[in-house]
């Protein structure tokens, strides 16, 4: 691209309001003295555009709402404004480091481009109901700052010929569009291995649409994530598809403890005996936990009390196996 033509896109993004597109072609014009040799011009800008960038994200006096999908979208996709940051989820350090460093690359996706690379986006998060998955897809879209998009499955999917995957297609668009993170929570169901015996001829053609959009370029580096229960189930060709397949394994005895601390105030909880409390919470996914803890300090706050003793937690932790024991008995 002529300094030209780089002139009159960065103002036809500062007229249409599109920072993030002006910061992309500075950083464009950067690369190019920096090929040329001019290399403390590139670091200049650089710089500018760091700071363009910091100053802007301290100025907002308000949070930014991000629109909802219209039209046929609208029924496709469900938008959640983040609250969650990756400080509010309890994680195993493996899952942590590795959010992390995919949260850097998005950061620094500008830079990763000026030398052809592209940041990762496709994303599997596996593990079973209640392990933090979702939160996690919060906390991702929160710290990229971007809106997190739930794809509605029960929309997306139908009997009809040839419709799922051209709704597939009208979301991947989207991705085109607007950045964003986007979840394809029960992914298996999109997923599932093509030569599934209950299989039909319909959902292997979704499936191959899929790992088809997947490889396309996408200008945007929007998140796509997929979250699943059962990943015995999913097609081998997903593997080489995705980026970063992330296990969401039980919380170990320090998370359980601090899923719980985190979750007791405004109580005070002095005196706890915690040896009984893990031992009570082990098996209990991380939902269960949170919940027996939410459980807890609601009984205490109608009871008149601002103290939790052990028994409180420990009641309501057995209620949340219990429960657990009825439905694996009802499965049966």
């Amino acid at each position: 691209m002529s300094n030209t033509k780089q002139i009159l896109a960065m103002l036809k993004s500062q007229a249409a309001g599109d920072d993030e597109q002006f910061y992309s072609i500075a950083l464009q014009v950067a690369a190019a003295e920096a090929r040329r040799g001019h290399r403390s011009t590139a670091e200049e800008l650089r710089s500018a555009v760091d700071q363009a960038r910091s100053t802007k994200s301290r100025g907002a006096a308000v949070p930014i709402q991000f629109s909802q999908p219209r039209g046929e979208l609208e029924a496709l996709i469900d938008l959640r404004e983040p609250k969650l940051k990756l400080k509010d989820v309890v994680l195993h350090d493996g899952v942590r480091e590795k959010l992390e460093d995919l949260i850097r690359q998005q950061r620094k996706r500008d830079w990763l481009r000026e030398h052809g690379k592209t940041p990762n986006r496709c994303v599997l998060f596996i593990g079973p109901p209640g392990s933090g998955k979702t939160m996690s897809a919060e906390a991702l879209a929160g710290e990229l700052h971007l809106p997190l998009f739930v794809i509605r499955l029960e929309s997306l999917i139908t009997r009809f010929m040839g419709e799922t995957a051209a709704k597939l297609r009208l979301v991947f668009d989207e991705t085109l569009k607007r950045r964003g993170v986007y979840l394809f929570d029960e992914f298996d169901a999109i997923g599932g291995q093509r030569a599934a015996t209950n299989d039909v001829a319909e959902m292997r053609r979704v499936l191959n649409s899929f790992l088809q959009l997947m490889e396309e370029p996408n200008a945007t580096d929007s998140v796509l994530l997929g979250a699943t229960n059962h990943p015995e189930i999913l097609d081998r060709a997903l593997l080489r598809r995705f980026d970063l397949v992330l296990q969401f394994d039980p919380p170990s005895d320090d998370q359980i403890r601090d899923l719980i601390s985190k979750n007791l105030h405004p109580l005070k909880f002095p005196r706890l005996g915690w040896q009984k409390i893990i031992k009570a919470a082990h098996g209990l996914s991380q939902s269960e936990i949170v919940r027996a803890a939410e459980d807890a300090v609601k009984c205490a706050i109608l009871d008149e009390r601002d103290t939790l003793k052990t028994d409180d937690v420990l009641r309501y932790l057995d209620g949340r196996r219990e429960m657990r024991e009825v439905f694996s008995q009802a499965a049966k």
